[in-house]
């Protein structure tokens, strides 16, 4: 079992930064992932690393904006977000699992607001 805590969301302006924060507890050999959900659209995939840190994916969207990075030694994981879009507003959720693209674990999510 992993259980993950997201934290450093918040309400900024347009061109501002932010730092997620996932604390994970439990199994610690697994692959972290954001993903984000829009009001009244679907969940999408933003950003996944791998246990050891040595692989990453990233979303066309938030390329060259978003960086996901982990602390394994202290079960932490996290998505630097720079020059924020209106369009990245959602509920943003960590996730775990054995896979870049197979998740098990999930967050409670935590809530981003870009206003403009």
């Amino acid at each position: 079992q992993v259980q993950l805590v997201e934290s450093g969301g918040g309400l900024v302006q347009a061109g501002d930064s932010l730092r997620l924060s996932c604390a994970a507890s439990g199994r610690t050999f697994y692959a972290m992932g954001w993903f984000r959900q829009a009001p009244g659209k679907e969940r999408e995939f933003v950003a996944a690393i791998s246990w050891s840190g040595g692989a990453t994916r990233h979303t066309d969207s938030v390329k060259g904006r978003f960086t996901i990075s982990r602390d394994s030694a202290n079960n932490t994981g996290y998505l630097q977000m720079n020059s924020l879009k209106p369009e990245d507003t959602a509920v943003y959720y960590c996730a775990a699992g054995p896979g870049l693209s197979l998740y098990s674990y999930w967050g409670q999510g935590t809530e981003v607001t870009v206003s403009s």
